[in-house]
Protein backbone atom coordinates (compact mmCIF):
# COMPACT_ATOMS: atom_id res chain seq x y z
CA UNK A 1 0.00 0.00 0.00
CA UNK A 2 1.19 3.31 -0.84
CA UNK A 3 2.22 5.47 2.20
CA UNK A 4 0.63 8.39 0.81
CA UNK A 5 -2.14 6.63 0.45
CA UNK A 6 -2.36 5.75 4.07
CA UNK A 7 -1.25 9.02 5.29
CA UNK A 8 -4.79 10.77 7.17
CA UNK A 9 -5.41 14.12 7.13
CA UNK A 10 -6.58 16.27 9.91
CA UNK A 11 -9.97 15.09 11.22
CA UNK A 12 -12.60 17.12 9.65
CA UNK A 13 -10.34 19.66 7.79
CA UNK A 14 -12.12 22.26 5.28
CA UNK A 15 -10.03 23.83 2.82
CA UNK A 16 -12.93 26.54 2.73
CA UNK A 17 -10.95 29.74 4.92
CA UNK A 18 -14.66 30.35 6.12
CA UNK A 19 -16.26 26.94 6.16
CA UNK A 20 -16.78 25.91 9.73
CA UNK A 21 -16.89 21.85 8.80
CA UNK A 22 -16.84 20.53 12.88
CA UNK A 23 -19.95 23.21 13.58
CA UNK A 24 -21.87 22.60 10.52
CA UNK A 25 -20.95 18.56 11.35
CA UNK A 26 -22.17 18.33 14.64
CA UNK A 27 -25.65 19.87 13.31
CA UNK A 28 -26.36 16.01 12.03
CA UNK A 29 -27.02 14.07 14.84
CA UNK A 30 -26.31 10.50 12.70
CA UNK A 31 -22.95 11.55 11.87
CA UNK A 32 -21.68 10.86 15.90
CA UNK A 33 -23.12 7.28 15.49
CA UNK A 34 -20.72 4.46 14.80
CA UNK A 35 -21.34 1.33 13.17
CA UNK A 36 -19.28 -2.16 13.55
CA UNK A 37 -17.30 -0.45 16.20
CA UNK A 38 -16.01 2.24 13.91
CA UNK A 39 -16.69 5.83 13.41
CA UNK A 40 -20.04 6.05 10.54
CA UNK A 41 -18.59 7.36 7.22
CA UNK A 42 -21.72 8.30 5.52
CA UNK A 43 -20.66 8.58 1.66
CA UNK A 44 -24.11 7.55 0.11
CA UNK A 45 -25.70 11.33 -0.04
CA UNK A 46 -26.74 10.68 -3.65
CA UNK A 47 -28.90 8.38 -2.82
CA UNK A 48 -30.01 9.85 0.29
CA UNK A 49 -28.75 12.71 2.38
CA UNK A 50 -28.34 12.99 6.12
CA UNK A 51 -31.06 15.52 8.42
CA UNK A 52 -29.68 18.47 10.29
CA UNK A 53 -31.23 18.83 13.67
CA UNK A 54 -33.08 21.83 12.47
CA UNK A 55 -35.53 19.29 10.06
CA UNK A 56 -35.66 16.50 12.74
CA UNK A 57 -36.83 19.14 15.06
CA UNK A 58 -39.31 20.83 12.73
CA UNK A 59 -40.71 17.62 12.05
CA UNK A 60 -40.99 17.02 15.98
CA UNK A 61 -42.64 20.84 16.39
CA UNK A 62 -45.60 20.48 13.97
CA UNK A 63 -46.77 17.21 14.70
CA UNK A 64 -46.89 17.87 18.62
CA UNK A 65 -47.97 21.67 18.05
CA UNK A 66 -49.28 22.64 15.03
CA UNK A 67 -50.35 19.58 12.73
CA UNK A 68 -53.93 20.16 11.03
CA UNK A 69 -54.80 19.22 7.42
CA UNK A 70 -54.88 22.55 5.17
CA UNK A 71 -56.89 24.81 2.90
CA UNK A 72 -59.73 22.88 4.52
CA UNK A 73 -60.53 24.23 8.03
CA UNK A 74 -61.61 27.26 9.20
CA UNK A 75 -60.28 26.56 13.04
CA UNK A 76 -56.94 27.74 14.21
CA UNK A 77 -54.79 24.51 13.98
CA UNK A 78 -55.65 24.19 10.35
CA UNK A 79 -54.61 28.24 9.56
CA UNK A 80 -51.33 27.74 11.21
CA UNK A 81 -50.70 24.42 9.50
CA UNK A 82 -51.73 26.03 5.73
CA UNK A 83 -49.27 29.15 6.44
CA UNK A 84 -46.65 26.99 7.51
CA UNK A 85 -46.86 24.74 4.39
CA UNK A 86 -47.59 27.95 1.79
CA UNK A 87 -44.58 29.44 3.53
CA UNK A 88 -42.63 26.36 2.60
CA UNK A 89 -44.15 26.66 -1.07
CA UNK A 90 -42.61 30.60 -1.12
CA UNK A 91 -39.02 29.24 0.06
CA UNK A 92 -39.11 26.97 -2.61
CA UNK A 93 -39.98 29.84 -5.04
CA UNK A 94 -36.98 31.75 -3.64
CA UNK A 95 -34.85 29.13 -3.93
CA UNK A 96 -35.40 28.26 -7.89
CA UNK A 97 -36.03 32.30 -8.42
CA UNK A 98 -38.91 31.27 -9.75
CA UNK A 99 -41.59 34.04 -10.67
CA UNK A 100 -44.61 32.93 -9.17
CA UNK A 101 -45.44 30.23 -6.37
CA UNK A 102 -48.11 29.25 -8.77
CA UNK A 103 -45.06 27.64 -10.61
CA UNK A 104 -44.33 25.62 -7.43
CA UNK A 105 -45.89 21.90 -6.98
CA UNK A 106 -45.66 19.70 -4.50
CA UNK A 107 -44.66 16.25 -5.15
CA UNK A 108 -43.92 13.02 -3.42
CA UNK A 109 -40.79 12.72 -5.33
CA UNK A 110 -38.88 13.84 -8.46
CA UNK A 111 -39.95 10.54 -9.54
CA UNK A 112 -44.14 11.85 -9.67
CA UNK A 113 -43.00 15.21 -10.68
CA UNK A 114 -41.52 14.05 -14.00
CA UNK A 115 -44.45 11.36 -14.41
CA UNK A 116 -46.64 14.19 -13.42
CA UNK A 117 -45.40 15.63 -16.88
CA UNK A 118 -45.51 12.63 -18.56
CA UNK A 119 -49.11 12.28 -17.95
CA UNK A 120 -50.54 15.61 -18.29
CA UNK A 121 -47.84 17.17 -20.65
CA UNK A 122 -47.79 14.04 -22.37
CA UNK A 123 -51.75 13.79 -23.29
CA UNK A 124 -51.17 16.33 -25.87
CA UNK A 125 -48.50 14.24 -27.66
CA UNK A 126 -48.98 12.39 -31.03
CA UNK A 127 -47.91 9.01 -32.84
CA UNK A 128 -44.21 10.10 -34.14
CA UNK A 129 -43.77 13.34 -31.60
CA UNK A 130 -40.13 12.68 -30.20
CA UNK A 131 -38.94 13.19 -26.83
CA UNK A 132 -34.86 13.52 -26.16
CA UNK A 133 -33.34 12.23 -23.11
CA UNK A 134 -29.43 11.76 -22.61
CA UNK A 135 -27.44 8.64 -22.28
CA UNK A 136 -26.61 9.46 -18.48
CA UNK A 137 -30.11 9.49 -16.80
CA UNK A 138 -31.93 7.77 -14.10
CA UNK A 139 -34.46 5.24 -14.89
CA UNK A 140 -36.86 7.84 -13.40
CA UNK A 141 -36.31 9.85 -16.74
CA UNK A 142 -36.48 6.99 -19.06
CA UNK A 143 -39.36 4.79 -18.24
CA UNK A 144 -42.43 7.41 -17.96
CA UNK A 145 -41.34 8.16 -21.93
CA UNK A 146 -40.86 4.57 -22.73
CA UNK A 147 -44.64 4.18 -21.12
CA UNK A 148 -46.28 6.97 -23.25
CA UNK A 149 -44.04 5.45 -26.49
CA UNK A 150 -45.91 2.00 -25.78
CA UNK A 151 -49.35 4.34 -25.49
CA UNK A 152 -48.54 7.08 -27.56
CA UNK A 153 -46.25 5.82 -30.53
CA UNK A 154 -43.85 8.55 -29.37
CA UNK A 155 -40.48 7.92 -30.56
CA UNK A 156 -37.24 8.62 -28.07
CA UNK A 157 -33.81 9.69 -28.94
CA UNK A 158 -31.52 9.19 -26.77
CA UNK A 159 -28.10 12.34 -27.09
CA UNK A 160 -24.94 10.57 -26.37
CA UNK A 161 -22.20 11.01 -24.40
CA UNK A 162 -18.40 12.09 -25.01
CA UNK A 163 -15.65 9.63 -23.53
CA UNK A 164 -15.44 12.21 -20.80
CA UNK A 165 -18.79 10.97 -19.46
CA UNK A 166 -19.96 15.10 -20.60
CA UNK A 167 -23.11 15.32 -23.06
CA UNK A 168 -22.02 15.62 -26.84
CA UNK A 169 -23.78 18.79 -27.57
CA UNK A 170 -23.14 18.74 -31.29
CA UNK A 171 -25.35 15.13 -31.47
CA UNK A 172 -28.03 16.84 -29.29
CA UNK A 173 -28.56 18.85 -31.28
CA UNK A 174 -28.47 16.91 -34.39
CA UNK A 175 -31.16 15.16 -32.39
CA UNK A 176 -33.29 17.88 -32.50
CA UNK A 177 -36.28 18.19 -35.40
CA UNK A 178 -39.28 19.41 -36.48
CA UNK A 179 -41.53 16.55 -34.20
CA UNK A 180 -39.48 17.16 -31.27
CA UNK A 181 -41.85 18.19 -28.52
CA UNK A 182 -39.86 17.67 -25.32
CA UNK A 183 -36.24 17.96 -24.07
CA UNK A 184 -36.11 15.46 -20.31
CA UNK A 185 -32.70 16.15 -19.23
CA UNK A 186 -30.29 15.49 -16.31
CA UNK A 187 -29.15 18.67 -15.56
CA UNK A 188 -25.91 16.43 -13.19
CA UNK A 189 -25.83 13.07 -13.72
CA UNK A 190 -26.06 10.70 -10.27
CA UNK A 191 -23.36 8.24 -11.40
CA UNK A 192 -21.12 10.52 -13.53
CA UNK A 193 -21.69 13.76 -11.68
CA UNK A 194 -21.39 15.44 -15.16
CA UNK A 195 -23.31 19.04 -14.68
CA UNK A 196 -25.14 19.44 -18.23
CA UNK A 197 -25.32 22.81 -19.67
CA UNK A 198 -28.63 23.99 -18.98
CA UNK A 199 -29.15 27.08 -20.66
CA UNK A 200 -27.56 25.77 -23.87
CA UNK A 201 -29.61 22.87 -23.61
CA UNK A 202 -32.83 25.22 -22.84
CA UNK A 203 -32.16 27.60 -26.05
CA UNK A 204 -31.24 25.05 -28.63
CA UNK A 205 -34.17 23.28 -27.48
CA UNK A 206 -36.55 26.13 -27.61
CA UNK A 207 -34.98 27.23 -31.25
CA UNK A 208 -36.54 23.77 -32.43
CA UNK A 209 -40.01 24.53 -30.47
CA UNK A 210 -39.78 22.15 -27.99
CA UNK A 211 -40.32 22.44 -24.15
CA UNK A 212 -37.19 21.07 -21.87
CA UNK A 213 -37.34 19.15 -18.64
CA UNK A 214 -34.68 19.43 -16.13
CA UNK A 215 -34.09 16.53 -13.43
CA UNK A 216 -32.48 18.43 -10.87
CA UNK A 217 -32.46 15.59 -8.19
CA UNK A 218 -28.95 16.33 -7.90
CA UNK A 219 -27.73 19.73 -9.01
CA UNK A 220 -30.14 21.50 -6.50
CA UNK A 221 -28.14 19.91 -3.84
CA UNK A 222 -24.57 20.56 -4.64
CA UNK A 223 -25.43 24.22 -6.28
CA UNK A 224 -27.85 26.75 -6.99
CA UNK A 225 -30.10 26.61 -9.42
CA UNK A 226 -31.91 29.18 -11.27
CA UNK A 227 -35.04 27.97 -13.71
CA UNK A 228 -35.45 31.49 -15.20
CA UNK A 229 -31.77 32.01 -16.23
CA UNK A 230 -31.49 28.73 -17.37
CA UNK A 231 -35.31 29.10 -18.76
CA UNK A 232 -36.25 25.82 -18.04
CA UNK A 233 -39.50 24.69 -19.03
CA UNK A 234 -40.51 22.05 -16.57
CA UNK A 235 -37.95 21.59 -13.14
CA UNK A 236 -38.10 18.74 -10.67
CA UNK A 237 -36.15 17.58 -7.66
CA UNK A 238 -36.18 15.52 -4.36
CA UNK A 239 -36.47 16.82 -1.23
CA UNK A 240 -34.58 13.62 0.73
CA UNK A 241 -31.28 14.43 -1.26
CA UNK A 242 -31.43 18.23 0.11
CA UNK A 243 -30.80 17.25 3.77
CA UNK A 244 -35.23 17.11 3.88
CA UNK A 245 -37.33 14.46 4.53
CA UNK A 246 -38.53 11.93 1.92
CA UNK A 247 -41.85 11.73 0.80
CA UNK A 248 -41.46 15.56 -0.53
CA UNK A 249 -40.38 16.32 -4.20
CA UNK A 250 -40.54 19.43 -6.34
CA UNK A 251 -42.48 20.26 -9.86
CA UNK A 252 -41.35 23.82 -10.99
CA UNK A 253 -43.08 24.55 -14.28
CA UNK A 254 -43.63 28.16 -16.31
CA UNK A 255 -46.85 29.51 -15.25
CA UNK A 256 -48.45 29.82 -18.72
CA UNK A 257 -47.71 26.42 -19.43
CA UNK A 258 -48.93 24.71 -16.59
CA UNK A 259 -51.76 27.12 -16.96
CA UNK A 260 -52.47 24.62 -20.56
CA UNK A 261 -52.01 21.38 -19.19
CA UNK A 262 -54.85 19.38 -17.64
CA UNK A 263 -54.90 17.66 -14.14
CA UNK A 264 -52.57 14.96 -13.39
CA UNK A 265 -54.73 13.22 -10.72
CA UNK A 266 -58.02 14.29 -9.23
CA UNK A 267 -59.43 14.40 -6.04
CA UNK A 268 -59.93 16.99 -3.18
CA UNK A 269 -58.35 20.35 -2.90
CA UNK A 270 -58.06 20.56 -6.86
CA UNK A 271 -61.41 21.13 -7.67
CA UNK A 272 -63.53 24.30 -7.77
CA UNK A 273 -66.56 22.75 -7.96
CA UNK A 274 -67.92 19.00 -8.50
CA UNK A 275 -71.64 18.40 -10.32
CA UNK A 276 -72.25 14.91 -12.12
CA UNK A 277 -72.35 16.66 -15.01
CA UNK A 278 -69.03 18.21 -14.71
CA UNK A 279 -65.75 19.36 -12.22
CA UNK A 280 -64.19 22.98 -12.46
CA UNK A 281 -60.82 22.44 -11.81
CA UNK A 282 -59.51 24.99 -8.94
CA UNK A 283 -56.31 27.22 -9.89
CA UNK A 284 -52.64 27.07 -9.83
CA UNK A 285 -50.82 25.26 -7.83
CA UNK A 286 -53.70 23.22 -6.23
CA UNK A 287 -54.71 22.15 -9.89
CA UNK A 288 -51.76 19.47 -9.58
CA UNK A 289 -52.16 18.88 -5.89
CA UNK A 290 -54.96 16.08 -5.58
CA UNK A 291 -55.66 14.98 -2.06
CA UNK A 292 -54.05 15.68 1.22
CA UNK A 293 -50.58 16.66 0.63
CA UNK A 294 -47.28 15.92 1.88
CA UNK A 295 -48.09 18.86 4.86
CA UNK A 296 -45.09 17.83 7.71
CA UNK A 297 -43.22 17.07 4.60
CA UNK A 298 -43.41 20.33 2.55
CA UNK A 299 -42.37 21.99 5.86
CA UNK A 300 -39.81 20.33 6.82
CA UNK A 301 -38.67 21.02 3.29
CA UNK A 302 -38.40 24.64 3.58
CA UNK A 303 -36.51 24.08 6.71
CA UNK A 304 -34.23 22.39 4.63
CA UNK A 305 -33.90 25.18 2.34
CA UNK A 306 -33.08 27.82 4.84
CA UNK A 307 -30.22 25.66 5.93
CA UNK A 308 -28.50 25.24 2.94
CA UNK A 309 -29.22 28.63 2.19
CA UNK A 310 -27.62 29.88 5.78
CA UNK A 311 -24.53 28.21 4.74
CA UNK A 312 -24.39 29.28 1.38
CA UNK A 313 -24.12 27.30 -1.91
CA UNK A 314 -21.05 28.70 -2.82
CA UNK A 315 -19.12 27.96 0.50
CA UNK A 316 -20.79 24.59 -0.13
CA UNK A 317 -19.36 24.46 -3.19
CA UNK A 318 -16.04 25.42 -2.92
CA UNK A 319 -16.06 22.69 0.06
CA UNK A 320 -17.56 19.66 -1.75
CA UNK A 321 -15.44 20.41 -4.99
CA UNK A 322 -11.92 20.53 -2.49
CA UNK A 323 -13.49 16.92 -1.16
CA UNK A 324 -13.71 16.07 -5.10
CA UNK A 325 -10.44 16.98 -5.61
CA UNK A 326 -9.02 15.39 -3.20
CA UNK A 327 -11.34 12.12 -3.50
CA UNK A 328 -10.07 11.78 -6.95
CA UNK A 329 -6.49 11.94 -6.26
CA UNK A 330 -6.82 9.56 -3.24
CA UNK A 331 -9.01 7.19 -5.23
CA UNK A 332 -6.55 7.44 -8.65
CA UNK A 333 -3.67 6.07 -6.31
CA UNK A 334 -5.31 2.57 -5.82
CA UNK A 335 -4.14 0.32 -8.48
CA UNK A 336 -6.61 -1.44 -10.75
CA UNK A 337 -9.18 1.59 -9.99
CA UNK A 338 -11.41 3.01 -12.48
CA UNK A 339 -13.06 6.72 -11.89
CA UNK A 340 -16.02 6.26 -14.54
CA UNK A 341 -16.50 9.94 -15.71
CA UNK A 342 -14.34 13.09 -15.48
CA UNK A 343 -16.38 15.68 -16.85
CA UNK A 344 -15.00 19.30 -16.23
CA UNK A 345 -17.53 21.15 -13.39
CA UNK A 346 -18.20 17.84 -12.73
CA UNK A 347 -20.22 17.44 -8.85
CA UNK A 348 -19.15 15.60 -6.03
CA UNK A 349 -19.81 12.27 -6.79
CA UNK A 350 -16.94 9.62 -7.82
CA UNK A 351 -18.08 6.07 -9.28
CA UNK A 352 -15.65 3.91 -9.58
CA UNK A 353 -14.64 0.00 -10.28
CA UNK A 354 -11.75 -1.97 -9.55
CA UNK A 355 -10.54 -4.80 -11.44
CA UNK A 356 -10.39 -6.96 -8.16
CA UNK A 357 -13.91 -7.36 -7.28
CA UNK A 358 -17.25 -6.77 -8.42
CA UNK A 359 -18.71 -3.50 -6.83
CA UNK A 360 -21.38 -5.46 -4.65
CA UNK A 361 -18.56 -7.62 -2.88
CA UNK A 362 -16.37 -4.15 -2.39
CA UNK A 363 -19.40 -2.34 -0.80
CA UNK A 364 -19.55 -5.01 1.51
CA UNK A 365 -16.34 -5.27 2.73
CA UNK A 366 -16.01 -1.09 2.93
CA UNK A 367 -18.93 -0.93 5.12
CA UNK A 368 -17.33 -3.64 7.54
CA UNK A 369 -14.92 -0.20 7.68
CA UNK A 370 -17.85 2.11 8.48
CA UNK A 371 -17.21 3.71 5.62
CA UNK A 372 -21.18 3.64 3.40
CA UNK A 373 -21.06 3.86 -0.12
CA UNK A 374 -23.01 2.31 -2.93
CA UNK A 375 -22.67 -0.08 -5.36
CA UNK A 376 -24.81 -1.08 -8.43
CA UNK A 377 -26.14 0.11 -11.69
CA UNK A 378 -27.81 3.68 -9.65
CA UNK A 379 -31.35 3.18 -11.38
CA UNK A 380 -29.30 3.86 -15.05
CA UNK A 381 -28.50 0.49 -16.34
CA UNK A 382 -28.41 1.93 -20.07
CA UNK A 383 -25.62 3.69 -18.74
CA UNK A 384 -23.96 1.56 -17.05
CA UNK A 385 -24.13 -0.62 -20.52
CA UNK A 386 -23.10 2.02 -21.92
CA UNK A 387 -19.79 2.07 -19.85
CA UNK A 388 -19.32 -1.49 -20.71
CA UNK A 389 -20.05 -2.10 -16.93
CA UNK A 390 -22.59 -4.39 -15.18
CA UNK A 391 -22.61 -1.81 -11.77
CA UNK A 392 -20.25 0.51 -10.30
CA UNK A 393 -19.31 1.49 -6.85
CA UNK A 394 -20.23 4.85 -5.94
CA UNK A 395 -19.10 7.72 -3.49
CA UNK A 396 -21.10 10.68 -3.41
CA UNK A 397 -20.00 13.70 -1.02
CA UNK A 398 -22.75 15.94 1.28
CA UNK A 399 -21.93 18.94 3.09
CA UNK A 400 -20.59 17.80 6.28
CA UNK A 401 -17.84 15.40 4.55
CA UNK A 402 -14.22 15.38 5.29
CA UNK A 403 -10.82 14.90 3.87
CA UNK A 404 -10.36 12.31 7.22
CA UNK A 405 -13.31 10.86 5.47
CA UNK A 406 -11.72 10.43 2.37
CA UNK A 407 -8.74 9.00 3.89
CA UNK A 408 -10.98 6.17 5.56
CA UNK A 409 -12.47 5.64 1.48
CA UNK A 410 -9.27 5.22 0.66
CA UNK A 411 -8.23 2.92 2.83
CA UNK A 412 -11.44 0.92 3.26
CA UNK A 413 -11.08 0.45 -0.86
CA UNK A 414 -7.79 -0.58 -0.69
CA UNK A 415 -7.80 -3.29 2.60
CA UNK A 416 -10.95 -4.22 0.49
CA UNK A 417 -8.91 -5.25 -2.87
CA UNK A 418 -6.29 -6.85 -0.96
CA UNK A 419 -8.57 -9.26 0.89
CA UNK A 420 -10.52 -9.86 -2.98
CA UNK A 421 -7.54 -10.33 -4.78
Amino acid sequence: MDDALTRPAAAHVSAVNDYDLDRVRADFPILSREVYGKPLVYLDNGASAQKPRAVIEAITHILENDYANVHRGLHYLSGAATDLYEGAREKVRVFLNADSVKEIIFTKGATESINLVASSFGRSLREGDEIVVSAMEHHANIVPWQLLRQDRGIVLKVAPLLPDGSLDMAAFEALLGPRTRLVSIAHTSNVLGTVTPAAEIARLAHGAGAKVLFDGSQAAVHGHVDVRAIDADFYAFTGHKLYGPSGIGILYGKQDLLDQLPPYQGGGDMIRSVTWEETRFNDLPYKFEAGTPPIVEAIALGVAIDYVTRLGFDRIRAHENDLLRYATERLSRIRGLKIQGNAPGKAAIVSFTVDAAHPHDLATLVDRSGVAIRAGHHCAQPLMDMLDVTATARASFGLYNSRAEVDALAEAVDSAIRKLS
